[in-house]
């Protein structure tokens, strides 16, 4: 690397030692005889670090100096003068120069002079990278400025303190405010921005979050009215510090919200009045039964309980907030209730318990669910407890990517039930399991009660149902031939 060093001294014959010497130590050495003709070559450029004499004809050091510093882009001076005066040294540190040299005729002044140009060379260097990278930084943001006044969603790049550093024409237009109100300030600071919501996102939520996505707020905003925004933000790295930004875009879904909601109302209404007339077709069967033989009352009990189960599905769906969503824990615990007062009553001393995840399901795979879950109750209600007594248990976990649905009883086991191969609602059950894509199994011993296990996907296989073509066309023919 070539280091140009200019030494400016109406000295010659010293301006010659200063030469050899510098030269010696791997520098390039120019000299000049008085400020004026220093001045010419530096103007020429290339000069890294002046080395420059005070007592000089026509043009002393300070002038020279005053005239270096007025120069665009001008290299670091060293003051170098055979006076040992302060007034001197304070004078020329105050106009500009890095560092302050008293010479001799003898030369022993050049070892500290060395020293002094490899510290306003290293400083050259640094001052020469800070603004090279400030010039870069200044380029990088008119370029992401530029960005951003294209983009649509209203977004506001924020220090790490949370003050604005700009904000977009959407941003501004969105919250009807001008750049001048919010550069520099909160979001909270501004009379539009002053609400909770906002105020928990800014406080609260983005100090602790590197990357922020589709998070709502919710607010009654001055001079906007009540709007729900999906807020957006990432952080980025500053080129110049250390330091980063945080971009924020705010996009205001408070139509779509809206929407959602009153599709989610007109949802609920309907899955409750489904609920309400098939809770009045029970209450018919329920009429009917009290007239029939009692060859028929199973049977109606046994539609009853069905239908009850799928009553159960509305009444669940009519509870959520969330259009169509239904949870496994709720829809089970509703069907236990229905169960146990349609085909149990108060006096009985059988129970029926549950123990389940709050697992979200395909709505298309919630009837087959019910369905299986009544039957498989209801089995259990006739055969397994003889004396009368007894609990029976649902349960449902999470295993891997399936659900496993269990119907379990301490009763008095397989042997000693009924056998499930002679019922008719087995053949229910083969069908709702095959609707769900499950495989079931059952285990037991006397006197040990039975497990009856069920494993499906929580989603619907696409096409419409979780069975391979061929088994749904079985299952059809089957179903025709059974019911």
């Amino acid at each position: 690397m070539d280091r140009r060093i200019l030494y400016i001294d109406d000295d010659v014959g010293l301006s010659r030692l200063v030469q050899r010497s510098l030269t010696r130590a791997g520098y390039t050495i120019e000299t000049a005889a008085d400020g004026a003709s220093g001045v010419a070559r530096i103007r020429e450029g290339g000069v890294d670090v002046v080395a420059l004499d005070h007592f000089m004809p026509d043009q002393n050091g300070l002038e020279t100096l005053a005239i270096i510093q007025s120069l665009d882009d001008a290299p670091s001076v060293i003051y170098v003068t055979a006076l040992e005066d302060g007034e001197v040294a304070v004078a020329a540190l105050k106009a500009g120069a890095v560092d302050y040299i008293a010479k001799d005729v003898k030369g022993d002044f050049l070892p500290l002079l060395q020293k002094a140009i490899d510290m306003a060379l290293e400083a050259a260097l640094l001052r020469r990278e800070k603004n090279a990278a400030e010039i870069e930084s200044r380029r990088t943001w008119v370029l992401t400025q530029s960005i951003v006044d294209t983009i649509h969603e209203a977004l506001v790049v924020l220090e790490e303190d949370m003050t604005i550093v700009t904000a977009n024409n959407a941003f501004l237009g969105v919250f009807g405010i001008t750049e001048q109100q919010v550069r520099g300030r909160r979001m909270t600071d501004v009379e539009q921005g002053d609400v909770p919501a906002l105020r928990n996102l800014m406080e609260t939520v983005l100090p602790g979050s590197k990357d922020l996505k589709d998070f709502e707020i919710e607010d009654d905003f001055p001079g906007l009215g009540h709007r729900v925004f999906r807020v957006n933000a990432r952080k980025i790295a500053r080129q110049d510090t250390y330091a980063s930004r945080l971009l924020l875009v705010f996009e205001d879904i408070t139509e779509r919200k809206q929407r959602e909601r009153d599709v989610q109302l007109l949802g609920n209404e309907i899955s409750h009045r489904i609920k309400n007339n098939l809770q009045l077709i029970v209450g018919l069967i329920t009429f009917e039964a009290r007239k029939a033989g009692t060859s028929c009352v199973s049977g109606y009990r046994a539609m009853q309980a069905r239908i009850g189960a799928i009553a159960a599905l509305y009444d669940v769906m009519s509870l959520s907030n969330r259009i169509g969503i239904v949870t496994v824990d709720d829809y089970l615990r509703k069907i236990a209730n229905t169960m146990a007062a349609s085909l149990l009553g108060d006096a009985s001393g059988i129970t029926i318990e549950v123990d389940a995840e709050p697992l979200e399901i395909d709505p298309e795979l919630t009837v087959p669910l019910g369905l299986l879950v009544n039957e498989l109750a209801t089995n259990a209600i006739k055969h397994a407890f003889p004396d009368g007594a007894g609990r029976v248990l649902f349960m449902a976990r999470k295993i891997g990517h399936e659900i496993e649905l269990t119907v379990s009883d301490n009763g008095v086991g397989l042997k000693d039930a009924a056998p499930m191969t002679q019922s008719r609602g087995l053949n229910y059950v083969a069908i709702f399991v095959r609707q769900l894509g499950g495989e079931i199994s059952t285990s037991g011993a006397p006197g040990l009660g039975t497990t009856i296990q069920v494993r499906f996907p929580p989603m619907l296989k696409s096409g419409g149902s979780n069975m391979p073509p061929a088994r749904a066309a079985q299952s059809t023919s089957e179903e025709n031939a059974r019911v």
